[in-house]
């Protein structure tokens, strides 16, 4: 017997997601699962020059119910990844830049061939630090820090917001650089005559405030990916403290994992 159209749970094909023999999915989970698959093709580009596939192709690809590609469709349009119109189809709206793990890199390296990256300098000054920021960048009792505040554009896109502090003697020096056209990676190398060695990072996500959605043009409670980073020199001492708040929308980060020889363990139990 053929499937209502609005059944909560539809058959599962045997070449379903997972590979399995058929079983009985909600049709939330079938469409979430859908969705996930398309998402990265997307962001492959796989559609670049062309509309996505009908919706039965999509099925029969898949091995999802119509139902579950209608509704996986219906959450990456609410995304933003899509457009679906009348007689029109189901096209790509905008995909996500892929910001990199494997290298330690600025924003401008980073989206280099997807355009210009510019910043919109906020503030650069010294101040009196937190105490966790001394602890951090490891600085002496009553010693000051540069903190620079910058939005940081691609075209007039606005993907970052960026909050920098700076160890003092490279940080006074990078104030009378050139912060709007620059990463700051970039400037600390030509003040320093040395290369980054190494940093830190922690990734969560966070929900935008007031200041950080008006700066990159969210709502409020938007999902914003921030970024804590401790960077040091090649010689291991920790000169920037960055917290950066990037769009989740726009930004995808990517990595390559290695599993090392040491921790694999092949005997089962």
């Amino acid at each position: 017997m053929a499937l209502a159209a609005d059944d909560a749970e539809a058959v599962v094909a045997p070449t379903a997601l997972h590979g399995q023999p058929s079983a009985r999915r909600s049709r939330a989970d079938e469409a979430r699962r859908f969705a996930d698959l398309l998402r990265q093709q997307i962001h492959a580009d796989s559609f670049a020059d062309r509309g996505l596939p009908p919706e039965s192709e999509l099925a029969h690809e898949f091995g999802v119910s119509r139902n579950a590609v209608r509704d996986g469709l219906a959450l990456l349009k609410q995304e933003g990844l899509i457009d679906r119109a009348p007689r029109v189809g189901t096209h790509v709206a905008r995909r996500k830049y892929d910001h990199g793990l494997d290298a330690l890199l600025g924003l401008r390296e980073t989206l280099k061939e997807h355009g210009e990256v510019r910043n919109d300098v906020r503030v650069a000054r010294e101040i009196t630090p937190p105490p966790a920021v001394v602890r951090r960048l490891q600085l002496a009792a009553g010693e000051s820090a540069v903190y620079i505040e910058r939005v940081r554009y691609l075209g007039d896109l606005p993907l970052s917001l960026d909050l920098t502090y700076l160890v003092p003697d490279i940080g006074r020096n990078i104030l009378g650089r050139d912060l709007e056209r620059n990463d700051v990676f970039t400037l600390i190398e030509e003040v320093c005559g040395q290369p980054l060695g190494s940093a830190d990072v922690v990734i969560e996500s966070v929900n935008a405030d007031a200041h950080s959605a008006a700066n990159l043009q969210t709502p409020d409670g938007a999902a914003l990916l921030l970024l804590e980073r401790l960077t040091r020199l090649v010689d291991g001492r920790p000169v920037d403290l960055e917290y950066i708040r990037m769009r989740g929308d726009r930004i995808t980060m990517r990595s390559n994992l290695i599993r090392r020889p040491e921790i694999s363990n092949w005997e089962l139990t």
